[in-house]
């Protein structure tokens, strides 16, 4: 039975580590096979820190979250892109919010890491009080600005947005409604950053060789000429999806009797065509999806409300809750109780698996690729399958493929003004909430440079 909590972990800054941190950035950046662009409207971040830094605002910066090296690609244009021109004192950094989980999978080292560059953790399955606490006071008296990626998680994909949390909102109104109530004049700004990446040079082969090595783990023949042509690749996309779909709609079937139909007759690489193929797939695999959460929530409790991704964080938090009970002070457990506790550990960790899955699983479209056939997208459907195979494998999906070097694509939004928005808060906080939220994913849309 693992010894941590999931207690609350709070920002402890230390300008020391900050500073090493600054330093080592661009070696982190090189061996990730990162480049930074010259940073799209610039000047509107460099106004928001002026305001910020001359007390005339608070500021939340709510970034988009397509991939797990968008925390550092947000440190470069804080501490280089931001920084280099050396008028902006303290040097600029912003603290941030982070999912509880990282530290649990990622180990105590990143927590130690993340708690003094100034992170403050939080439970998105649950109302993590401690957590919104200490972002409220943060982003009301704080050093510096505050960021958050208001998607809650990364999606995989360059070019589309998940839905919002309502979460990030919800902080910028309570920010301008303490800074309104305690009678000080600062603004409360929510500033849009768009991140996506895309190659240096052409991936095609690389690309078509991942695609053979998920043919050949599929059970799928070799294509003969390993044409580079995306119509043929996408043939090919459409058809290793589909057969990855059927194993799974068979595996929980037989394995979990769940009413799940087989393939329709005539799919597979040498059936339908592409288009038809791809239609089937998206209306099979959201009945698939539902059915592999269903096997992880039914054990713990979980009732299934919401889309999918809510369901996925809802699980994770009572699995987290199982394997990270909080210390009661009671006697030490007996050998027998020590045992019990572990067979629950191991129960637990396999309907995880289930979740773990459904979210590497869930983002795979057809549409996706088929609406604009570029490299970038292909990678990005291509890795979702990686990530669903790695996970059934039992393999590590931290050693996910590298298909080339990556630009990494900046572009800075016009910021939000929250405090104009107090009255419509005052008087339903909920809609209020909302519509914010929606405006917020327009403008992250909207920030999105279309590849290809």
């Amino acid at each position: 039975m693992p010894s941590a909590s999931l207690a609350f972990l709070p920002p402890r800054l230390d300008g020391r580590v900050l500073g090493a941190a600054r330093l080592l950035l661009p070696l982190w950046l090189r061996r990730a096979g990162l480049r930074p662009q010259p940073v799209q409207g610039l000047e509107r971040l460099q106004g928001a820190m002026e305001r910020f830094q001359a007390g005339r605002s608070r500021l939340l910066l709510a970034f988009r979250h397509p991939s797990l090296d968008d925390p550092a690609v947000m440190a470069h244009l804080l501490w280089r892109n931001l920084g280099r021109s050396g008028r902006f004192r303290p040097h600029p950094h912003a603290q941030f919010l982070y999912d509880r989980g990282i530290p649990l999978w990622a180990g105590e080292g990143t927590s130690w890491l993340l708690s003094r560059l100034g992170g403050c953790s939080i439970q998105r399955g649950t109302l993590d009080l401690p957590a919104l606490r200490t972002a409220r006071a943060l982003l009301l008296d704080g050093p510096h600005p505050f960021a958050a990626a208001p998607e809650g998680a990364t999606n995989g994909h360059n070019e589309v947005v998940s839905a919002l949390e309502p979460g990030v909102a919800q902080l910028a109104f309570w920010t301008a409604d303490d800074l309104a109530k305690a009678g000080r004049p600062e603004a409360t700004e929510l500033l849009p950053i768009g991140l996506q990446y895309s190659f240096r040079g052409s991936v095609w082969p690389a690309i078509e060789a991942l695609l053979a090595q998920l043919e050949r783990d599929a059970g799928l023949p070799p294509d003969p000429g390993h044409r580079l042509d995306p119509e043929r690749l996408y043939e090919r996309l459409i058809a290793l999806a589909e057969r990855m779909l059927s194993l799974l709609e068979r595996f929980y079937r037989e394995a979990y009797h769940r009413d799940l139909p087989g393939a329709p007759a005539g799919t597979g690489e040498t059936g339908a065509g592409a288009g038809e193929a791809s239609a089937g797939i998206d209306a099979r695999l959201p009945r698939l999806l539902d059915a592999a959460l269903m096997v992880a929530e039914e054990p713990l409790g979980v009732k299934a409300r919401g889309d999918l991704p809510d369901r996925c964080r809802r699980i994770e938090q009572a699995s987290w809750e199982r394997l990270y009970p909080p210390v009661n002070g009671q006697a030490e457990a007996t050998v027998l109780e020590r045992g019990l506790a572990a067979r629950l550990a191991e129960e637990t960790a396999r309907r995880m698996w289930h979740m773990r899955m459904v979210e590497a699983f869930v983002a795979v479209s057809g549409r996706y690729v088929r609406d604009c056939p570029s490299q970038e997208r292909f990678a990005d459907t291509l890795l979702l399958l990686w990530d669903t195979q790695c996970r059934i494998r039992g393999g590590d999906p931290g050693q996910r493929p590298r298909l080339g070097q990556r630009c990494a694509r900046i572009t800075i939004g016009e910021p939000l003004l929250v405090n104009t928005r107090l009255a419509e808060y005052r008087a339903d906080r909920r809609g209020a909430v909302a519509s914010l939220t929606a405006e917020l994913q327009q403008r992250l849309e909207a920030l999105i440079v279309p590849s290809g």
